[in-house]
């Protein structure tokens, strides 16, 4: 994760293609060798069309004097060395491309394409339209490299979110230091408008942060004593206090930093496909212009080498296939910038393809549907026992735990009594936790716990509206505690939303029928299961798949982990999410609304759209262009709208989706 906040690595942001046209990558950070299509800011417009402009004035002043304002002295050695001058501004790079690709063994590059088809122009005297083809090649590479900034800039906002120093406070004095070097447990002082290094807890008795760059959203998120703050937020009005709970690396956004320098590389279907598809056309379109202009001498009676020689420089310029192999995956990142910018990451293309295709929603209750903060409503404990015991014996067990559950027993009974030495901490999955105390055994979960170690209790769990937490000590029953949680403002919208592009939702949870049956019918869901352990999601998960359906898994718990692995999009909950949920998941929403599941699956069916219109379009002009070509009528200039044209328009409409609502 070093490289990741290397200011100059990150400045760079080039697309490294390695010598062809048919093995673009998406746009990485890379210094090595291959054409340019990413340009610094720095550079500016100015510096990055010079070139063009240089020989785009010559070409207009050559074509003058041809045309318009013949001089006796614009002809033979002087007019061949004009146009070879305004070449050399756009047509040099491309030439030192075409050798460098051909020295790497990679022969039917796009720089090799332009490079013989211009010098053959000239080789037929067709000066001014040698020059006018890589003029406005170089002129789409341009636009290429704008568009290709443009769509990582949402994206490339997130590299900037974490600085590289905090101010550590050590004896009162605060003191600057390098934000990898600091040790979990420090205490990092925040002056108002400045941003958050590391993770950590809040000190002070409240702060307003803007998460915006996070997640998207504008409105300040205010925080109290105890609770969690991400690095990349940027502290309101007042000093704040964070205690640091998370290395530099081990950070959320560090991992979503990571997620999102490796979405490159995870490619969708199309991607793969055109990729394929280039490596075998593009020889085929050489060896074609080859025969269409030597095989005709063989049938044509009044064969002119010329002739034909141009009509293969034509077809040759129209067949390179720029505007797929650049305008897809730009396409594709485009819809990953639109995502980020909303607060949801896309660890890749291929998940965008995967998620514009899902017919089942299927979401965990606690944390995904509600807002997972638990509060404690009311205590029964049985006679016999000392409520204020037990209870803090209670607190000292989930202290064990990071259950939004734990968080809101401790908020209820406070200070953990660190007298009380827990023995042999054990967590059951999908019923709860177990210790040994002074010899006797202490647990606490839900009833099926309770059942499992055969510990008699005389209350129905039915019975109880809220989520229960059933207490034995000694194996004797010792009571239960009731929590109640609240559901997100905006989860009604999600599930309607959902059921508008077509989705069917299921809800799944552990936590009890009644609860879960409660919450489903507030939001108007018809499948809800509750009481279910880990393996029961798979299995419910199962069933769907068994229906040759596709299916996304919405969680934020460790026990979310395997079900959101065996789904055909995982999708985490960031913000209350574990890490092995948000390390499985191949789409992370960060700011954990349930509103941005139908946004991202629009998200990728706005993109596959785009993509396929790219596809469609490009194949269509270019096979028409090739056959016009090909018969003589099309001229360069054909040619170069079927090549550049068609790129631009494509790139154009790829950026689109960057500026679409969702």
């Amino acid at each position: 994760m070093e490289h990741l906040h290397k200011e100059e690595k990150i400045k760079k942001n080039k697309i490294n293609q390695p010598g062809s046209c048919c093995s673009h990558d998406e746009p990485v950070h890379s210094d090595d060798d291959g054409h340019d299509h990413g340009h610094s800011a720095d550079s500016g417009w100015f510096r990055m069309f010079l070139p063009a402009i240089i020989s785009f004035v010559l070409l207009l002043i050559g074509i003058g004097f041809d045309q318009y304002f013949e001089q006796n002295w614009f002809s033979g050695p002087v007019r061949i060395a004009w146009y070879v001058i305004a070449y050399l501004p756009v047509g040099f790079p491309v030439l030192k491309e075409a050798y460098e690709s051909i020295r790497k063994g990679d022969v039917f590059s796009e720089f090799f394409l332009m490079s013989i088809a211009t010098i053959g122009a000239f080789a037929i005297g067709e000066f001014p339209e040698g020059v006018a083809v890589m003029l406005f090649y170089t002129i789409g590479e341009n636009f290429q490299g704008l568009a290709v900034s443009r769509a990582k800039s949402n994206i490339k906002s997130l590299l900037d979110q974490r600085p590289d120093e905090v101010s550590v406070l050590e004896n009162n004095v605060a003191t600057k230091v390098k934000a990898a070097d600091v040790a979990i447990g420090a205490i990092v002082q925040l002056k108002a408008g400045e941003k958050l290094g590391l993770d950590g807890e809040l000190l002070s008795d409240s702060a307003s942060f803007n998460t915006a760059a996070l997640t998207g959203e504008s409105k300040p998120d205010t925080k109290v004593k105890g609770e969690a703050v991400l690095a990349g937020m940027i502290n309101g009005s007042t000093i704040a206090l964070v205690k640091v709970t998370a290395a530099y690396n081990d950070s959320k956004l560090s991992k979503i930093l990571e997620m999102v320098q490796n979405a490159v590389t995870k490619k969708a279907p199309a991607e793969l496909f055109i990729r394929k598809f280039a490596k075998i056309y593009t020889p085929i379109v050489v060896y074609l212009a080859i025969a269409i202009c030597l095989l005709p001498m063989l049938f044509v009676s009044d064969y002119v080498f010329s002739d034909w020689l141009y009509r293969a420089l034509v077809f040759l310029v129209i067949s390179c296939p720029c505007a797929l192999v650049i305008s897809i995956p730009l396409g594709y990142f485009g819809g990953i910038g639109a995502a980020s910018k909303n607060g949801i990451l896309f660890k890749g293309s291929n998940f965008l393809d995967s998620i514009s295709t899902i017919q089942n929603v299927v979401m965990d209750k606690t944390g995904t549907m509600t807002e997972g903060v638990f509060k404690v409503q009311e205590v029964i404990i049985q006679d016999g026992f000392d409520k204020d015991e037990i209870l803090k014996l209670v607190n000292v067990l989930e202290s064990q735990s990071t259950h939004p559950v734990a968080t809101a027993i401790h908020n209820y009974v406070g200070q953990i009594d660190s007298s009380i030495l827990l023995k042999n901490v054990e967590e059951i999955s999908g019923h709860g936790l177990k210790a040994e105390i002074d010899g006797k055994e202490l647990h606490v979960g839900n009833f099926k716990l309770m059942d499992k170690f055969s510990i008699a209790y005389h209350v129905d769990p039915n019975a109880v509206v809220y989520t229960t937490i059933a207490i034995a000590y000694d194996n004797k029953f010792a009571g239960y505690l009731t929590i109640a949680d609240e559901i997100k403002a905006d989860a009604q919208e999600a599930v309607t939303k959902l059921k508008a592009l077509g989705v069917k939702v299921t809800m799944l949870s552990g936590d009890k029928i009644n609860v879960v049956q409660f919450v489903a019918k507030t939001l108007d869901i018809t499948n809800a299961f509750g009481d279910l352990l880990p393996e029961d999601k798979v299995n419910q998960l199962n069933e769907i798949k068994a229906k040759n359906e596709t299916v996304a898994f919405v969680g934020d718990g460790v026990n979310d982990a395997p079900v959101i692995a065996l789904s055909t999009v995982g999708i985490a909950m960031g913000g209350l999410g574990s890490d092995a949920t948000i390390e499985t998941a191949d789409v992370v929403i960060q700011d954990d609304k349930p509103s941005k599941i139908p946004m991202a699956i629009n998200i990728g069916k706005q993109t596959k759209k785009i993509v396929w219109q790219n596809i469609t379009l490009a194949f269509v002009v270019k096979a028409v262009v090739l056959i016009l070509g090909a018969g003589g009528l099309a001229t360069m200039w054909e040619a170069v709208f079927a090549d550049v044209g068609v790129a631009l328009l494509a790139i154009l409409n790829a950026v689109r989706i960057q500026k679409m609502k969702f």
